[in-house]
């Protein structure tokens, strides 16, 4: 017995349509996604103040949600900080320098360390601990700066970001939209991440490589004198003893909490809290090191940036996901109404009820899934939108009646791509600065290669739904 289709679900329907059309002119969704709210509250209970108490309750839920992803986050950009600052990143990068002896070693090592660090420290954090490390070896050894900031864009904001395996903030906003555990987002996005992972990186190298031998691409004096003088403005309030002993432990601790997850497995929640535990306690051990009597108050100063960046970077997605929320099971914890009889969550309804209108097959249910994550990523956020990627992955599945962990991973995946900071020009500035190249120009050389790999995810993703 599916429920019939009311105003409720007709409403729910028009402002996702809406919240596609806002992405589409580039424009922010918050405005939309809240009066959204307010009106599936008020036609659900008809009381003005329960849909506006419902709009406020509807924030909270998704921030409860969110928390542990937010606070993570957080955390692992304050210890990113205080690592550059006391130098430990140098020691940690070091031995990887020695391996670099051609502009095709650079590339390939700069991107690969990206995405190992990105994984555990997330990609803008990652660009900051390695870039003043690893730059001036790639300039030295012949890799132009915009080919060390491709490699390290594709590599972090790419593949580890869209997979998002460690700290698991992208698969959660996805997997919770589309009414599923995030052990299944993360599974099926496996293959189509290193699909997509290595048709990007290998076009992009060709491309790089063609273009060097042309003479378009070179290394300037100018880029080796400005990353030199950014070296020698460095400063390590810690002795060369104390930044190896850090250097060594911090990597061992956090694979002590991967194989920790992998043996008691942990995951979503359980995952984040362990990461999240083990870097407060090794931010607080290097700031009282390092600092001394200033150390008690250092943990505060570094916890303030990194709470600053986490919020700043969530802001955005709050209250999209909170509307999102609400196609399922977060309609009657905000507004303590049940839905229509036998509704099975506003999302479903709407599913089964395509399912009997139109028929639906996995290649337009792929395609629509690229699309679709493809625009929630024109934000320059890639995860401010997301959550939209799950809910019609949701809707498309109660279709197919198979294909829900495929279809929101790859809409998941295209979103990231294409918002997280390989081709929005505004999302790709953590790169650029860092390699002191134009971001417009970076987004450039990334759009073939990008557009070819989505399209050839595509195709797989056909294939495994």
């Amino acid at each position: 017995m599916y429920a019939a289709l009311t105003s409720l679900h007709w409403v729910y329907l028009l402002f996702i349509i809406l919240i596609i059309g806002v992405m589409v002119l580039r424009r922010d969704t918050t405005l939309v996604c809240i009066i959204g709210i307010f009106l599936l509250g008020l036609i659900a209970t008809s009381s003005l103040t329960t849909a506006l108490t419902g709009v406020f309750s509807s924030l909270i839920y998704a921030i409860t949600q969110l928390l542990g992803t937010i606070l993570v986050i957080s955390i692992i950009v304050s210890l990113s900080h205080i690592m550059t600052h006391t130098g430990i990143n140098e020691v940690m990068i070091s031995p990887f320098t020695r391996l670099i002896k051609t502009p095709n070693h650079a590339f390939w090592i700069i991107g690969l360390l990206m995405m190992v660090v990105s994984f555990f420290f997330w990609p803008s954090p990652a660009i900051a601990l390695l870039g003043v490390v690893l730059l001036p070896v790639a300039l030295r050894v012949g890799l132009p700066a915009l080919g060390a900031a491709i490699a390290m864009n594709l590599f972090g904001h790419g593949i580890a970001l869209s997979g998002d395996y460690v700290i698991q903030g992208a698969p959660k906003l996805t997997a919770d939209a589309a009414g599923i555990p995030v052990d299944q987002v993360i599974q099926a996005s496996i293959p189509l991440v290193i699909v997509m992972g290595l048709v990007t990186t290998i076009t992009a190298f060709i491309f790089m490589k063609r273009d060097m031998k042309r003479g378009i691409l070179t290394v300037t004096s100018t880029d080796l004198q400005h990353f030199d003088e950014q070296m020698n403005q460095r400063k390590a309030p810690l002795s060369k003893g104390l930044r190896l002993f850090f250097a060594v432990l911090i990597p061992i601790l956090l694979i002590l909490d991967v194989v920790g997850m992998i043996i008691f497995h942990l995951q979503g929640g359980d995952a984040t809290a362990l990461i999240g535990g083990t870097i407060i306690f090794i931010l607080m051990a290097i700031s009282l090191t390092a600092y001394k009597n200033k150390g008690l108050e250092k943990i505060t100063d570094y916890l303030i940036n990194g709470f600053q960046f986490g919020f700043k970077v969530f802001g955005p997605v709050i209250p999209i996901a909170a509307f999102f929320y609400m196609g399922d099971a977060g309609f009657i914890d905000v507004f303590g109404k049940t839905l229509p009889a036998h509704s099975q969550g506003i999302v479903n309804d709407l599913g089964n009820a395509l399912a009997h209108i139109a028929p639906v097959n996995t290649e337009v249910a792929t395609a629509t899934l690229t699309v679709v994550g493809v625009i929630t990523g024109l934000d320059g956020s890639g995860f401010s939108g997301i959550s939209l990627a799950g809910s019609i992955a949701h809707l498309f599945s109660a279709t197919l009646g198979e294909g829900i962990a495929t279809l929101t991973a790859l809409g998941q995946l295209a979103g990231i791509w294409v918002g997280g900071g390989t081709l929005v020009p505004w999302a790709l500035i953590p790169a650029a600065a860092i390699c002191n190249v134009d971001a417009f120009e970076l987004a450039r050389r990334n759009l073939i290669p990008v557009i070819f790999g989505l399209i050839v995810t595509t195709i797989v993703a056909m294939f495994l739904v």
